[in-house]
Protein backbone atom coordinates (compact mmCIF):
# COMPACT_ATOMS: atom_id res chain seq x y z
CA UNK A 1 0.00 0.00 0.00
CA UNK A 2 1.26 3.55 -0.95
CA UNK A 3 1.07 6.61 0.33
CA UNK A 4 0.72 10.40 -0.83
CA UNK A 5 3.46 12.16 0.25
CA UNK A 6 2.30 15.67 0.42
CA UNK A 7 -0.76 16.35 2.37
CA UNK A 8 -2.25 20.30 3.16
CA UNK A 9 -1.21 22.32 6.08
CA UNK A 10 -2.19 25.57 6.77
CA UNK A 11 -4.05 26.71 3.46
CA UNK A 12 -0.68 24.97 1.55
CA UNK A 13 0.73 21.95 0.79
CA UNK A 14 3.90 20.31 1.95
CA UNK A 15 5.79 17.56 1.81
CA UNK A 16 4.45 14.54 4.56
CA UNK A 17 7.55 14.17 6.43
CA UNK A 18 9.06 17.47 7.72
CA UNK A 19 11.82 18.02 10.94
CA UNK A 20 11.56 18.34 14.17
CA UNK A 21 14.26 21.20 15.07
CA UNK A 22 14.76 20.74 18.55
CA UNK A 23 17.30 18.20 18.25
CA UNK A 24 19.63 20.83 16.67
CA UNK A 25 21.10 22.25 20.07
CA UNK A 26 22.80 19.68 20.13
CA UNK A 27 24.94 20.83 18.23
CA UNK A 28 25.34 24.40 20.26
CA UNK A 29 28.78 24.17 19.87
CA UNK A 30 29.11 23.13 16.05
CA UNK A 31 27.22 25.86 14.88
CA UNK A 32 27.76 25.32 11.38
CA UNK A 33 27.06 21.33 11.64
CA UNK A 34 23.95 22.59 12.49
CA UNK A 35 23.57 25.03 9.57
CA UNK A 36 24.84 22.37 7.37
CA UNK A 37 22.14 19.74 8.66
CA UNK A 38 18.95 21.95 8.21
CA UNK A 39 20.67 22.91 4.59
CA UNK A 40 20.90 19.17 4.00
CA UNK A 41 16.76 18.80 5.15
CA UNK A 42 16.00 21.32 2.90
CA UNK A 43 18.00 19.92 0.04
CA UNK A 44 16.40 16.52 1.12
CA UNK A 45 13.03 17.60 0.34
CA UNK A 46 11.66 18.91 4.05
CA UNK A 47 9.38 21.97 3.07
CA UNK A 48 8.55 22.14 7.09
CA UNK A 49 9.92 22.56 10.22
CA UNK A 50 9.10 22.69 13.70
CA UNK A 51 10.96 24.52 16.21
CA UNK A 52 10.36 26.87 19.87
CA UNK A 53 12.14 29.89 21.15
CA UNK A 54 12.51 27.47 24.36
CA UNK A 55 14.53 24.94 21.79
CA UNK A 56 18.24 25.38 23.13
CA UNK A 57 17.73 28.93 24.56
CA UNK A 58 17.04 30.24 21.52
CA UNK A 59 19.75 28.50 19.96
CA UNK A 60 17.51 26.38 17.31
CA UNK A 61 15.38 29.64 16.16
CA UNK A 62 18.88 31.67 15.43
CA UNK A 63 20.17 28.21 13.21
CA UNK A 64 16.72 28.03 10.96
CA UNK A 65 17.06 31.72 10.66
CA UNK A 66 20.34 31.66 8.98
CA UNK A 67 20.31 28.89 7.13
CA UNK A 68 16.75 28.77 5.72
CA UNK A 69 16.38 31.45 2.51
CA UNK A 70 13.23 32.69 0.88
CA UNK A 71 13.63 30.94 -1.97
CA UNK A 72 13.70 27.71 0.29
CA UNK A 73 9.76 28.52 1.30
CA UNK A 74 9.92 26.24 4.16
CA UNK A 75 6.78 26.75 6.48
CA UNK A 76 8.19 27.43 10.27
CA UNK A 77 6.14 26.13 12.92
CA UNK A 78 7.02 27.39 16.15
CA UNK A 79 4.94 27.06 19.53
CA UNK A 80 4.22 28.98 22.82
CA UNK A 81 3.27 28.13 26.33
CA UNK A 82 6.75 27.77 27.60
CA UNK A 83 9.76 29.47 28.03
CA UNK A 84 13.93 28.64 28.59
CA UNK A 85 14.66 28.58 31.88
CA UNK A 86 18.28 27.95 32.10
CA UNK A 87 18.66 28.25 35.92
CA UNK A 88 15.33 25.85 36.55
CA UNK A 89 15.42 22.23 37.22
CA UNK A 90 14.32 21.40 33.87
CA UNK A 91 15.53 23.75 31.17
CA UNK A 92 11.83 25.33 30.99
CA UNK A 93 9.27 26.56 32.63
CA UNK A 94 5.27 27.17 32.26
CA UNK A 95 4.33 30.64 30.30
CA UNK A 96 0.69 29.58 30.00
CA UNK A 97 -0.93 33.65 30.73
CA UNK A 98 -2.24 35.08 27.84
CA UNK A 99 0.92 38.13 28.67
CA UNK A 100 3.15 35.11 28.63
CA UNK A 101 1.77 33.80 25.48
CA UNK A 102 2.28 37.32 23.64
CA UNK A 103 5.49 37.81 25.05
CA UNK A 104 6.75 34.09 23.56
CA UNK A 105 5.54 34.85 19.95
CA UNK A 106 7.31 38.79 20.31
CA UNK A 107 10.12 36.20 21.07
CA UNK A 108 10.18 33.83 18.43
CA UNK A 109 9.62 36.38 16.14
CA UNK A 110 12.98 38.08 17.16
CA UNK A 111 14.73 35.01 17.34
CA UNK A 112 13.56 33.69 13.33
CA UNK A 113 14.07 37.36 12.24
CA UNK A 114 10.92 37.57 10.68
CA UNK A 115 8.02 39.60 11.22
CA UNK A 116 4.98 37.32 11.14
CA UNK A 117 5.08 33.53 12.28
CA UNK A 118 3.14 31.09 9.52
CA UNK A 119 2.30 28.66 12.72
CA UNK A 120 2.05 28.73 16.28
CA UNK A 121 0.71 25.62 17.98
CA UNK A 122 -0.34 26.60 21.67
CA UNK A 123 1.20 23.61 23.47
CA UNK A 124 -1.59 23.20 26.38
CA UNK A 125 -1.10 20.56 29.23
CA UNK A 126 -4.00 18.89 29.38
CA UNK A 127 -3.33 15.69 28.06
CA UNK A 128 -0.16 13.21 27.23
CA UNK A 129 3.19 12.43 29.27
CA UNK A 130 4.81 15.26 30.87
CA UNK A 131 4.11 18.71 32.87
CA UNK A 132 0.52 19.52 34.28
CA UNK A 133 -0.13 23.35 34.88
CA UNK A 134 -0.99 24.65 38.19
CA UNK A 135 -1.16 27.42 40.24
CA UNK A 136 -1.25 30.66 38.06
CA UNK A 137 -0.64 28.05 34.81
CA UNK A 138 -3.90 26.91 35.22
CA UNK A 139 -5.09 29.55 32.55
CA UNK A 140 -9.04 29.00 30.25
CA UNK A 141 -8.53 27.50 26.83
CA UNK A 142 -10.86 30.50 25.65
CA UNK A 143 -8.54 32.91 26.97
CA UNK A 144 -5.78 31.79 25.18
CA UNK A 145 -7.23 31.41 22.25
CA UNK A 146 -8.87 34.99 22.58
CA UNK A 147 -4.81 36.45 22.78
CA UNK A 148 -3.99 33.81 19.77
CA UNK A 149 -6.51 35.09 17.63
CA UNK A 150 -5.75 38.77 18.58
CA UNK A 151 -2.20 38.01 17.73
CA UNK A 152 -3.24 36.34 14.28
CA UNK A 153 -5.59 39.86 14.03
CA UNK A 154 -2.54 42.04 14.28
CA UNK A 155 -0.49 40.04 11.54
CA UNK A 156 2.15 38.39 14.01
CA UNK A 157 0.58 34.73 13.49
CA UNK A 158 -0.69 33.74 10.41
CA UNK A 159 -2.28 30.15 11.57
CA UNK A 160 -3.47 28.95 14.86
CA UNK A 161 -2.64 25.25 15.93
CA UNK A 162 -3.11 23.49 19.39
CA UNK A 163 -0.76 20.57 21.48
CA UNK A 164 -1.77 18.27 24.29
CA UNK A 165 -5.43 19.02 23.49
CA UNK A 166 -7.99 16.86 24.41
CA UNK A 167 -10.62 15.98 21.78
CA UNK A 168 -13.65 17.98 23.81
CA UNK A 169 -10.72 21.24 24.08
CA UNK A 170 -10.13 20.80 20.02
CA UNK A 171 -13.82 21.23 20.03
CA UNK A 172 -14.46 23.92 21.57
CA UNK A 173 -11.71 25.55 19.53
CA UNK A 174 -12.42 24.90 16.08
CA UNK A 175 -14.12 28.10 15.53
CA UNK A 176 -10.91 29.65 16.20
CA UNK A 177 -9.84 28.05 12.94
CA UNK A 178 -7.37 25.83 14.08
CA UNK A 179 -4.86 24.52 11.28
CA UNK A 180 -3.12 21.58 13.05
CA UNK A 181 -2.92 19.38 16.26
CA UNK A 182 0.60 18.37 18.22
CA UNK A 183 -0.20 15.52 20.80
CA UNK A 184 1.89 12.68 21.91
CA UNK A 185 0.56 10.02 18.99
CA UNK A 186 2.30 6.76 17.73
CA UNK A 187 1.85 3.05 16.98
CA UNK A 188 1.84 2.01 20.30
CA UNK A 189 0.21 5.07 22.12
CA UNK A 190 -3.05 5.45 20.11
CA UNK A 191 -5.39 6.73 23.01
CA UNK A 192 -6.30 9.87 20.71
CA UNK A 193 -8.10 7.57 17.36
CA UNK A 194 -11.28 9.73 17.80
CA UNK A 195 -8.99 13.41 17.96
CA UNK A 196 -7.58 12.14 15.18
CA UNK A 197 -10.48 11.07 13.17
CA UNK A 198 -12.09 14.54 14.04
CA UNK A 199 -8.82 16.12 12.88
CA UNK A 200 -9.33 14.76 9.82
CA UNK A 201 -13.09 15.71 9.06
CA UNK A 202 -11.95 19.18 10.10
CA UNK A 203 -9.35 19.24 7.78
CA UNK A 204 -7.06 19.79 10.18
CA UNK A 205 -3.33 18.35 10.35
CA UNK A 206 -2.08 15.40 12.61
CA UNK A 207 1.59 16.35 13.70
CA UNK A 208 2.40 13.92 15.71
CA UNK A 209 5.36 14.23 18.48
CA UNK A 210 7.08 10.77 20.32
CA UNK A 211 5.63 8.82 17.38
CA UNK A 212 7.67 5.93 18.45
CA UNK A 213 7.23 6.16 22.39
CA UNK A 214 9.86 6.31 24.98
CA UNK A 215 10.35 9.60 25.99
CA UNK A 216 10.09 9.33 29.43
CA UNK A 217 10.67 6.06 31.48
CA UNK A 218 8.32 3.60 31.07
CA UNK A 219 6.48 4.19 27.92
CA UNK A 220 6.78 1.12 25.60
CA UNK A 221 8.66 1.66 22.41
CA UNK A 222 7.29 0.72 18.98
CA UNK A 223 10.70 -0.33 18.54
CA UNK A 224 10.73 -2.81 20.47
CA UNK A 225 7.61 -4.37 19.86
CA UNK A 226 8.33 -7.78 17.80
CA UNK A 227 5.73 -7.56 15.19
CA UNK A 228 7.38 -3.78 14.08
CA UNK A 229 11.21 -5.64 14.34
CA UNK A 230 9.35 -8.66 11.72
CA UNK A 231 8.48 -6.04 9.35
CA UNK A 232 11.29 -4.45 9.89
CA UNK A 233 13.59 -7.40 9.05
CA UNK A 234 11.63 -8.40 6.42
CA UNK A 235 12.02 -5.16 3.94
CA UNK A 236 15.41 -4.44 5.23
CA UNK A 237 14.79 -1.29 6.88
CA UNK A 238 15.17 -0.17 10.33
CA UNK A 239 12.37 -1.02 13.07
CA UNK A 240 12.51 3.27 13.77
CA UNK A 241 11.64 3.80 9.89
CA UNK A 242 8.50 0.93 10.22
CA UNK A 243 6.92 2.71 13.15
CA UNK A 244 7.39 6.01 11.53
CA UNK A 245 6.08 4.40 8.23
CA UNK A 246 2.81 3.04 9.94
CA UNK A 247 1.94 6.66 10.93
CA UNK A 248 1.98 7.80 7.21
CA UNK A 249 -0.19 4.88 6.19
CA UNK A 250 -2.83 5.21 8.78
CA UNK A 251 -4.14 8.12 7.82
CA UNK A 252 -3.39 10.35 4.56
CA UNK A 253 -3.67 14.21 7.09
CA UNK A 254 -0.17 12.91 9.19
CA UNK A 255 2.83 15.14 8.98
CA UNK A 256 6.04 13.41 10.54
CA UNK A 257 8.75 16.12 12.26
CA UNK A 258 11.09 13.30 12.85
CA UNK A 259 13.88 15.13 14.50
CA UNK A 260 18.25 14.34 14.52
CA UNK A 261 21.44 15.93 14.67
CA UNK A 262 23.14 12.96 12.65
CA UNK A 263 22.91 13.41 8.63
CA UNK A 264 22.98 9.76 8.31
CA UNK A 265 19.63 9.57 10.50
CA UNK A 266 18.48 12.42 8.35
CA UNK A 267 18.61 10.55 5.50
CA UNK A 268 16.96 7.70 6.91
CA UNK A 269 13.86 9.31 8.23
CA UNK A 270 13.88 11.00 4.38
CA UNK A 271 13.54 7.60 3.16
CA UNK A 272 10.28 6.70 5.15
CA UNK A 273 8.25 8.28 2.47
CA UNK A 274 9.75 5.37 0.15
CA UNK A 275 8.21 2.44 2.16
CA UNK A 276 5.40 0.69 1.48
CA UNK A 277 3.50 -1.82 3.63
CA UNK A 278 1.25 -4.26 2.35
CA UNK A 279 -2.18 -5.58 3.80
CA UNK A 280 -0.33 -8.20 5.94
CA UNK A 281 2.30 -6.01 7.49
CA UNK A 282 -0.56 -3.15 8.13
CA UNK A 283 -2.44 -5.74 9.52
CA UNK A 284 0.44 -7.03 11.86
CA UNK A 285 1.39 -3.67 12.79
CA UNK A 286 -2.39 -2.52 13.97
CA UNK A 287 -2.74 -5.64 15.83
CA UNK A 288 0.11 -3.95 17.60
CA UNK A 289 -1.51 -3.16 21.63
CA UNK A 290 -1.95 0.67 22.55
CA UNK A 291 -0.59 0.63 26.24
CA UNK A 292 -0.25 4.59 27.04
CA UNK A 293 -3.38 4.81 28.53
CA UNK A 294 -1.65 3.10 31.65
CA UNK A 295 0.91 5.04 32.21
CA UNK A 296 1.35 7.32 34.72
CA UNK A 297 2.45 11.33 33.80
Amino acid sequence: MTTPSTAAFAGRTVSRIGYGAMQLERLHDRREEAVALLRRAVELGVDHVDTADFYGFGFVNSVISEALRPEDDVLVVTKVGADPDPGGPIPLRLAQRPEQLRASVENNLRGLGVERLAVVNLRRLDTGPGLRAEGDQVVDLDDQLATMTALRDEGKIGAIGLSSVTLDGLRCALPAGIVCVQNSYGLVSRDDEELLELCAAEGIAWVPFFPLGGAFPGLPKATEEPAVRAVAASLGVTPAQVGLAWLLHHAPHVLLIPGTADPAHLAANMAVGGITLDVAALSALDAVESRSGDLPL
